[in-house]
């Protein structure tokens, strides 16, 4: 039983760090600040949660568990107002998303009768 435990949270944390991983190659990659943002407010929600829970299985202790699971749910509820948040103070400072140029040449045509 102590082994399957071991592996299954040494398979969590492994996502939760490829999460990660790839939430900073979506910060590099991404062309502007909307999609950036996106990249990284999703993996890093879901990369937290799964370190988390690969941590929880590793210590099932009454206290550290009761820690890691208000961390949980803190950072559930936390990061994403927290993006909501400032992709909303983006637009209001007037922040254009990047658009591409075949969309914007139909835009045009498509507005001139």
């Amino acid at each position: 039983m102590d082994t399957l435990m071991d592996i299954s949270s040494a398979v969590f944390l492994l996502i939760g760090s490829f999460l990660c991983v790839s939430g900073g190659v979506g910060i590099l990659r991404f062309p502007d600040f909307y999609t950036r943002m996106h990249a990284v407010g999703v993996t890093e929600t879901l990369a937290t949660a799964m370190i988390l829970i690969g941590l929880m299985l590793q210590n099932p202790d009454g206290l550290v568990l009761l820690k890691l699971i208000i961390i949980l749910l803190m950072t559930l509820f936390i990061s994403p107002t927290a993006s909501h948040a400032l992709a909303n103070a983006a637009m209001q400072n007037k922040l254009m998303p990047k658009l591409d140029k075949n969309d914007v040449n139909e835009k045009e045509t498509s507005s001139n009768p």
